[in-house]
């Protein structure tokens, strides 16, 4: 088998769960103000305020995270959506933690779709976007000469421990920590082991409450944004805003047809800075529940303009399409960061 086809074997196996985890960026201050011209996150009837971490933050009045704060019983979960497989959830036990506020971990996703386009990048952009606390022990995989991977994938959180919402994620494909970086045989290795490792660097969201938890208790790279999620024919499409209330960036994914499968669970790990930019790991567990897979180009389409996350992926300087998942329906447990030994050599 030449290395292309390695290549392309590899990436078809599956790399896309990276989005849920991500790095911190010091760009996405929480005290920013953010100036918001179509409907995103305004307080309704709907919606009541809570205090968390210190911000007055709007929530779903009587949602799942105004009742529980993140540890609703399952019982409550099989009432209300009693079509959802709690089947998974019922294997893990929470943890109360105290991550600047009091939750409860991991964080349960109960029901949710994605997209993923995965694309060839700038190797040496890709060096330069890991900070440098981090960058001597997660390398982004050289996947050609010249060539890393980037991974870009538009959540809709349909139901959640944090009630709905929806997100970005830009993230590139790394090696595990302090491992050698062997190219596609360090992505061989990940996939086998079922541990993968992604640095994310852009995670925005479309609510207060996803926005003030990611920053404060998961040292996360998240702002506000509008965010829009369609799902309607033959297509998925996430149109993601500027400040201004502008159209930035739109993926728009081709419903493919689902094969039946067993569910399956794959780990997403990652290595962040805490506030005091000391490394952390945390992980989510990925439970696909139905997936398809391509690599025609035509199936995924994505619309820049010259907004500021348009600008940012175009500096990435995406190649050929690796890969394209189209997820209508996974589960996820989002478990918070912990410190790591590993320190700078």
């Amino acid at each position: 088998m030449n290395t292309f086809k390695i290549i392309t074997t590899v990436v078809s196996i599956g790399i896309s769960s990276f989005g849920f985890s991500a790095s911190v960026n010091p760009c996405h201050d929480l005290n920013s103000s953010h100036k918001n011209q179509i409907p995103m996150d305004t307080i309704n009837k709907n919606q009541t305020i809570i205090e968390l971490a210190g911000h007055q933050v709007p929530v779903l009045k009587d949602g799942l995270y105004d009742r529980f704060r993140s540890n609703p019983p399952l019982s409550v979960i099989e009432k209300e959506k009693p079509g959802i497989d709690l089947s998974w959830f019922k294997t893990i036990q929470k943890e109360k933690k105290d991550v600047g506020f009091t939750t409860y971990s991991p964080n349960f996703y109960y029901s949710n779709s994605s997209i993923t386009a995965i694309y060839t990048a700038d190797l040496k952009t890709l060096k330069k976007l890991i900070p440098e606390e981090a960058r001597d022990i997660v390398k982004p995989i050289s996947i050609t000469p010249g060539r890393g991977l980037i991974a870009i994938t538009a959540y809709a959180y349909h139901y959640c421990d944090n009630d709905s919402y929806n997100e970005l994620s830009i993230s590139i494909v790394t090696t595990k920590p302090n491992a050698g970086n062997w190219g596609v045989f360090s992505l061989l290795r990940e996939v086998k082991n079922k541990s993968l490792w992604g640095y994310v660097l852009k995670l925005p969201v479309n609510t207060e409450l996803a926005r003030v938890r990611g920053v404060v208790g998961y040292n996360l790279p998240k702002w506000l944004i509008p965010i829009e999620y369609t799902n309607k024919g033959d297509s998925m499409t996430f149109t993601f805003y500027d400040g201004s209330g502008k159209p930035d960036f739109s993926m728009e994914g081709k419903k493919l047809v689902i094969e039946s499968t067993e569910p399956e669970i794959v780990r997403s790990n990652f290595i962040n800075l805490d506030k005091n930019g000391k490394l952390t790991h945390g992980y989510t567990d990925v439970r696909a529940l139905k997936k398809a897979s391509s690599k025609n180009k035509e199936d995924i389409e994505l619309k820049l303009t010259d907004g500021p996350l348009s600008a940012f992926i175009k500096l990435l300087e995406l190649g050929k399409l690796m890969r394209y998942d189209y997820q209508p329906e996974f589960q996820a447990a989002l478990y918070t960061p912990e410190p790591t030994g590993n320190t700078k050599k």
